[in-house]
């Protein structure tokens, strides 16, 4: 153990191990930065499909409301025409039989 040999084995043999170690550790936090940052952006990804989903449901919701104010319509306008025949039907029933049916 007294010789400058193994020293310098020594010494080597630990440089080296140091230099290893901080390589790995180096290129792990650089791996992990770069991961970081591709799960951030497929989260920001994410809330934008979320996003451009919550809208279309906002136009479906908007158009089903449309929708139903033109059915709305739609059936007070036969509610009219059933009244309106039913008037006719009277005023013929009335012509032909001279009685009243109210």
């Amino acid at each position: 153990m007294n010789e400058p040999q193994v020293w310098t084995l020594i010494g080597v043999f630990a440089a080296g191990m140091c230099g290893t170690i901080t390589l790995v550790a180096t290129m792990f936090v650089r791996i992990m930065k770069t991961e970081f940052a591709s799960v951030r952006s497929e989260f920001a990804s994410v809330r934008n499909e979320f996003a451009s989903v919550r809208n279309e449901f906002a136009g479906v919701r908007r158009e089903m409301a449309l929708g139903f104010d033109a059915v709305r319509i739609e059936f007070q306008a036969v509610h009219g025409r059933i009244d309106a025949i039913d008037r006719d039907v009277n005023a013929i029933y009335r012509h032909l039989f001279g009685i009243d049916r109210s």
